[in-house]
């Protein structure tokens, strides 16, 4: 197969929750850019499997890996499948792009119904697994390399059914202001992607349940569409990229302008 001379052609990339969704767009995005990606799964194998597939139908390169986020377990056999996946591709262990996409998403009931499991799950999956992952991969990262992880417009946006959710998202952007100062000296950028509402085989179902729900959703947004895992993927090729090179500890929104004011 000959190489894949995109932005990201001599580049290594792990996506995290990359079987479906958000997560394999970014994935098939890096990937036709030219990178070798890691794509992620917590359970669902053969989706997964399809990513990969994807990937080689358009020429790309890419390999999965499976680990169980919501357990310290799970993190440290993802990292070491990474490395040792990577070396058994490249020949060496080391990853320059690494998004941190995988996080239970949502609505988990009112405040007052939430519960310590539903909540530590929560931080379980999308703060202390993102966290200690990159903990165990940065002396694997290049320098140079790039952080992204993928956040939400529900920081900035009041959802009671979504309180314990946005708290995971807050903190994640907190990871990335700190770390990216951390990490600067090493050329390493960190930054966050926060999409709003997005199309996917999870979300299809409600955003597209009725004409009226449709409306109500893109009367809340500035651009006329409901968000695809491609307007999520794109700025995140960019931000890994070399073009986003004088980038880091940023949250770049990615909401297609959701929830800006009222229209008149």
């Amino acid at each position: 197969m000959s190489e894949r001379l995109g932005k990201l052609h001599d580049k290594t990339a792990l996506v995290t929750g990359a079987s479906r969704g958000i997560g394999r767009g970014i994935a098939l995005r890096l990937a036709a850019e030219g990178a070798l990606v890691v794509v992620h799964y917590g359970h669902d194998g053969a989706a997964a499997q399809e990513t990969v597939d994807a990937i080689a139908a358009d020429g790309g390169r890419a390999f999965a890996v499976g680990a169980d986020l919501g357990s310290t377990e799970g993190v440290e056999r993802l990292a070491d499948a990474v490395r040792s996946g990577l070396r058994a591709h490249t020949g060496e262990e080391a990853l320059d792009i690494l998004v941190n996409n995988a996080a239970l998403t949502g609505a988990h009931g009112p405040f007052a119904a939430t519960t310590p499991d539903v909540f530590d799950r929560l931080f379980a999956v999308n703060v202390r697994a993102p966290f200690f992952l990159v903990q165990k991969l940065l002396p694997s990262l290049r320098d140079g390399g790039r952080i992204i992880n993928i956040g939400s417009a529900v920081t900035r946006i009041a959802l009671g059914d979504e309180l314990a959710y946005a708290m995971t998202k807050g903190a994640m952007e907190t990871f990335t202001r700190t770390l990216a100062n951390e990490a600067g000296a090493r050329r390493i950028t960190v930054n966050t992607v926060a999409p709003g509402p997005t199309e996917t085989d999870t979300t299809r179902a409600f955003l597209r349940s009725s004409p009226k729900v449709e409306a109500m959703m893109l009367q809340g947004q500035a651009l006329p569409w409901i968000g695809q895992p491609a307007d999520i993927a794109d700025p995140v090729a960019f931000l890994a990229s070399e073009d986003g090179r004088w980038i880091t500890g940023h949250v770049l929104d990615a909401t297609g302008g959701t929830y800006l004011g009222p229209k008149f």
